[in-house]
């Protein structure tokens, strides 16, 4: 298992990302994994909010795993994409969700920051966007960080890719980051104020967070609809992709 999950009497559930040597990063089975999770939190009457992070202090999640195998079909007005389903919203999960993140917050990870409620971040966390970088797209991922930081600031995540990271202080100063804390104290602080959160009566605490995710709703379903001709029509054959990724990669390891 790639996920684990502490149920606490206090009706918080820990959600932690469990691939630290991996960054965790989710390939497919860690994908389907937290499908099946939030589809269990949803009917789960003891778990009234949820706090999400990842094992280690390197990494909150750095995306898709490069080794997952997606095939495609051969269709600009199609995608399979595996990580449509990971966040809570997929699953039509209302309870409120609070990500704690410490160390990097990349690409795939967008699509867990931009579902949760809010974001609870260590000083030592950084958020960058690798798709332009590596020949790719950014829809899902910009869409998402679009609803969640001023403009400005995510067509600059979005268009520097792995040139620039957004610090944990300037996520901060832009909205991103609700909280900010000393490096390791990211999960403690989203704990307690995900316990304040579970200690009201839930169906008002569901209502608010529907009502908060209905004044988006419309914006971010038009998006969502061009995403899959944008990523089709405007990303780099795989080849290529995993070419320059690999070009990148041996770049860092020379510095």
């Amino acid at each position: 298992m790639s996920v684990r999950v502490e149920k606490r009497p206090d009706g918080v559930a820990l959600v932690t990302l469990d691939r630290p040597d991996r960054h965790n990063a989710i390939d497919l089975a860690t994908a389907a994994e937290l499908a099946a999770l939030w589809a269990d939190v949803r009917r789960d009457d003891d778990v009234r909010a949820v706090v999400l992070t990842g094992a280690g202090d390197r990494a909150f999640c750095t995306g898709i795993d490069r080794s997952a195998d997606v095939p495609q079909p051969g269709s600009p007005y199609s995608l399979d994409d595996p990580l449509r389903g990971i966040g809570p919203k997929a699953a039509d999960l209302w309870k409120p969700v609070v990500a704690a993140v410490g160390g990097m917050a990349c690409g795939g990870a967008f699509y867990l920051l931009g579902e949760a409620e809010f974001v609870v971040a260590s000083e030592n966390a950084t958020f960058f966007d690798p798709h332009t970088s590596y020949g790719m797209v950014s829809a899902y991922e910009s869409m998402l960080m679009a609803q969640r930081m001023p403009f400005g600031e995510a067509a600059r995540t979005a268009l520097m890719g792995t040139a620039e990271r957004l610090s944990a202080r300037r996520a901060y100063e832009i909205g991103l980051v609700s909280e900010l804390t000393p490096p390791g104290g990211a999960v403690t602080a989203a704990l307690r104020a995900a316990a304040v959160i579970a200690s009201y009566p839930t169906e008002p605490v569901q209502g608010t967070v529907r009502s908060l995710w209905a004044a988006k709703e419309a914006a971010r379903a038009h998006a969502h609809a061009l995403a899959p001709h944008l990523i089709s029509l405007g990303s780099l054959p795989p080849a290529a992709q995993a070419a320059r990724f690999a070009a990148r990669t041996r770049e860092h390891r020379v510095r």
